[in-house]
């Protein structure tokens, strides 16, 4: 029976690029949308061959995006959880990752995805991302879901603000499980790519191996090396995007990358005790990694200004391990386990904090970035365009889904939230 649930699970897990849930069939919107503008008001000038000329004439512009990593523990979030606590509402773009949504047990490892958690996760998203239009219903949403994915108990939900909707291109996603057997979703990555304008992004949300024992550390570095070199994505029609995650204008690594401090553990409680992180971080395993540059050459990490965010006694603010539990019970020490890493030019870090709920053992970990973009020189022109009723026009056609229901990519039936 072993053999047949892991060759389906593993089987289920390759579906494809497309196989995401989102507010609408993204690329296929943005892309006859863009080739199709200058129909309304005027003939078309060619606009197809310049958007894909080699020798692209762009400007820059910035964007607010915002990221969040979350291990929450296998706990099921309340109906009314207000992730307005955590959940800066001034960016453009919004990159939600959670770890453990499920409690990682073999049904759920080997068996199908639960989306209903997923579905209230983005719910919850949703809520709090429009939160001014439910005070008139009639007003449009403020953000729309472009991709969602779930491996396991890995969930990384993607959203951007509405009027930046038509110029997202290519959206697509990888799994790689490097769990059990090396190979199934316990442990692994989901990553999600799109273009913005001129732009590639790559948003990266992993869960890598736990464990503070010795070796352990090599196990997750040997789980970013297999991150990088199975994540693949399509090439396009043009094959022009690129195919690996390393290859992206814009890079963002997020999760529960497990990195533990190199101390004795009553060493790490009392430094932990006295705020001294200065420290602690000399000893921080990602930090080393970071500074070595064996499978983290040329990554970046912001100033760590906060506590460390694992691991915490349930609904409290007492690590784990404090007071001694019983004897024979496992202690794990304080840790910075949850941590947000980017790499590539054009990306530069604000805000680097923790959250402090205390739904699960961990807390929530974010960041806000100014992202450059590159956008078309010949495309300005177009700009009123795309905020215009006359947009409304065009791509009614192919409004699929309400702003409270999801649709699985090149399918038409759509999931209730």
């Amino acid at each position: 029976m072993w053999p047949r649930l892991v060759a389906n699970k593993i089987l289920r897990k390759q579906l494809g690029s497309n196989n995401f849930v989102a507010d609408f069939p993204s690329n296929e919107v943005s892309e006859e949308l863009i080739l199709e503008t200058p129909s309304v008001d005027q003939p078309s000038s060619n606009l197809t061959s310049t958007v894909f000329n080699h020798h692209k004439d762009t400007n820059t512009h910035k964007y607010k995006v915002f990221v969040s990593t979350w291990n929450v523990g296998g706990v099921e979030p309340q109906e009314d959880m207000n992730m307005e606590d955590w959940i800066d509402t001034s960016s453009d773009i919004y990159v939600l990752g959670f770890q453990e949504i499920v409690p990682l047990k073999a049904s759920n490892v080997l068996g199908s995805e639960n989306s209903k958690i997923c579905m209230k996760w983005n719910s919850l998203i949703r809520e709090a991302l429009n939160k001014k239009r439910h005070n008139n219903i009639n007003n449009p949403p403020d953000f729309h879901c472009i991709v969602s994915k779930q491996m396991v108990g890995i969930l990384i939900s993607v959203w951007i603000r509405s009027n930046l909707r038509p110029f997202i291109r290519n959206p697509s996603v990888s799994c790689v499980g490097c769990g059990i057997m090396g190979c199934l979703g316990n442990k692994g990555s989901v990553s999600v790519r799109f273009r913005l304008h001129e732009t590639s992004f790559c948003f990266v949300c992993t869960h890598l191996a736990s464990g503070g024992r010795e070796g352990d550390k090599k196990l997750r570095n040997s789980n970013i090396s297999d991150i990088f070199s199975r994540t693949s994505f399509p090439r396009g029609p043009l094959l022009d995007l690129p195919q690996r995650i390393l290859d992206h204008d814009r890079v963002i690594f997020l999760g529960d990358l497990n990195y533990r401090i190199s101390l004795p553990e009553a060493t790490t409680r009392s430094l932990v005790d006295i705020r001294a992180w200065n420290i602690l971080l000399k000893h921080d395993q990602l930090m080393m990694q970071l500074k070595e540059g064996q499978v983290l050459e040329g990554w970046n990490e912001g100033a760590v200004e906060f506590a460390p965010t694992y691991k915490y006694c349930p609904n409290s603010d007492v690590y784990y391990g404090c007071p001694p539990g019983k004897k024979g019970e496992k202690r794990r020490a304080p840790a910075w386990c949850d941590r947000i890493i980017w790499r590539g030019e054009g990306l530069k870090q604000h805000v680097y904090s923790r959250g402090e709920s205390k739904l699960s053992d961990h807390r929530p970990v974010n960041a806000i970035f100014t992202a450059e973009v590159g956008v078309l020189r010949t495309l300005r022109g177009y700009h009123s365009f795309f905020l215009s009723d006359k947009l409304d026009r065009v791509s009614s056609k192919f409004q699929v889904s309400s702003t409270h229901n999801f649709v699985w990519k090149g399918r038409s039936t759509s999931l209730k939230l």
